[in-house]
């Protein structure tokens, strides 16, 4: 297969839809050889945030000399995005490669007459093949959706777990309470390791503690970590904190808004209790500097100034509540435009009295996805909620129409993953 028609392949898989459970899964890698068994793995859930603190460490890892894998989810651009090594994304002739030895395992079971994998399923599978053979040292793996049932679930003694927020996503799969949703993200503890824990809700905190005191594990609380910060530009942030016991001072992040000085100190105590447990062994300064360095696509990512040009990949309640803060923190008198596409199946209403708290003024377009919300419909409801807005259905002549306007100071790009990809690619292929 060619790589576009391997990417047609996996895509294949979609018809399968989202099934939470690891039957599947396990079946797969047992055909596989259980690869995912071979690698120490830091496992990443949450609702938001857990795309970030993965960055933090994947990065710390590599400038302490580790050898890293990072497997994240969704991509922003390229579909190769979600599995890397060592700071390189696989390669196409990789992906070929892993892709059909798994699917000839996928073949096998079917033939079998077993259920098939989902698309998530088979990716996670191809990733886990992919790192076995990349002798690396650790894998940063982040969860797709929810935890217990969540396919990357299948690793059975993670050296440390990571829950870094609970807010409402999902909840047809994962519950209609944050003590519910919780659960199922707390599916990730397993007996006996140290848990990392950054939750708000005191249900949903709660419920995490319970799972993990039942499970032998140690919880630390994030949320009792004390932050004092420096510096808020848009090229950074700077702040102190003490992590189990050890100070630093002067902590730069690059990534922006106070969520990430939470998911820096969420990255760091991973950092600190691996080093601890003889694990892992950092140099201080490394640590300052993988920090300083790690960037995450699309989560308040400045691509262009003057005016400035932002895009986040907001979704939900929580990302667009971080939205806002960030941008009322780094742009309290400005004047904002945002441009925004988004699904159907979100909670359009909530999502839209969030970005109303940052401007009145929006542009309504759409996202290359089958699930969106027509940029005509997403309008009508801007306006209802007696906000300005025009309606522009292509992400590209949304682009140029807010490039031609001379009325504001930043245009903010939010609402959909979809959306802000397609985005960034227009943007700066315009630049080059």
């Amino acid at each position: 297969m060619t790589y576009n028609e391997t990417l047609d392949r996996i895509h294949s898989f979609q018809r399968f839809g989202s099934r939470l459970g690891l039957e599947r899964m396990s079946i797969l890698m047992e055909y596989l050889g259980n690869p995912q068994d071979t690698m120490q793995v830091i496992h990443v859930g949450g609702t938001n945030g857990k795309g970030s603190v993965c960055r933090y460490l994947y990065s710390v890892l590599q400038k302490n000399g580790y050898r890293a894998g990072l497997y994240t989810s969704p991509y922003i651009e390229r579909f190769t995005e979600r599995i890397e090594c060592n700071g390189c994304e696989i390669s196409q002739e990789d992906l070929i490669r892993y892709t059909n030895q798994v699917l000839v395992k996928v073949d096998i079971m079917i033939e079998n007459g077993l259920e098939s994998p989902t698309e998530f399923e088979l990716i996670t599978a191809i990733a886990f093949l992919y790192f076995s053979e990349q002798n690396i040292d650790f894998l940063v793996l982040e969860v797709g959706l929810g935890g217990s049932g969540d396919s990357t679930n299948i690793v059975r003694n993670p050296v440390a777990a990571v829950i870094t927020s609970i807010s409402y996503d999902h909840m047809e799969y994962l519950g209609d309470t944050l003590e519910k949703i919780a659960v199922e993200k707390a599916g990730i503890i397993k007996p006996g390791i140290t848990v990392i824990c950054n939750v708000i809700d005191s249900s949903a905190s709660a419920a995490i503690r319970r799972i993990a005191d039942n499970k032998g594990s140690k919880l630390i609380d994030v949320q009792s970590m004390p932050f004092q910060v420096h510096k808020k530009t848009i090229d950074g942030y700077v702040f102190d904190t003490e992590v189990e016991g050890t100070e630093f001072k002067n902590v730069k992040i690059s990534m922006l808004g106070m969520h990430q000085i939470e998911n820096a100190i969420c990255a760091l105590t991973v950092i600190e209790i691996l080093k601890k447990e003889g694990i892992i062994k950092t140099d201080k300064q490394m640590i300052y500097d993988g920090l300083a360095g790690a960037r995450q696509t699309g989560r308040f990512e400045l691509l262009r100034r003057d005016p400035y040009m932002i895009i986040d990949g907001a979704h939900n309640e929580a990302g667009a509540d971080a939205l806002a803060t960030v941008t009322h923190e780094l742009f309290p008198d400005s004047r904002i435009l945002m441009v925004i596409g988004m699904l159907a199946d979100k909670k359009i209403d909530r999502l839209l009295a969030k970005f109303g708290s940052i401007t009145q003024d929006f542009v309504a377009t759409e996202p290359n996805n089958p699930r969106k919300l027509s940029a005509v419909d997403l309008c009508k409801q801007i306006q209802a909620a007696g906000m300005e807005g025009i309606a522009i259905k292509k992400p590209k002549d949304a682009c140029s129409h807010v490039k031609s306007l001379s009325d504001y100071d930043v245009i903010i790009f939010a609402g959909s993953l979809y959306l802000i990809g397609e985005v960034r690619v227009i943007l700066n292929n315009e630049k080059e």
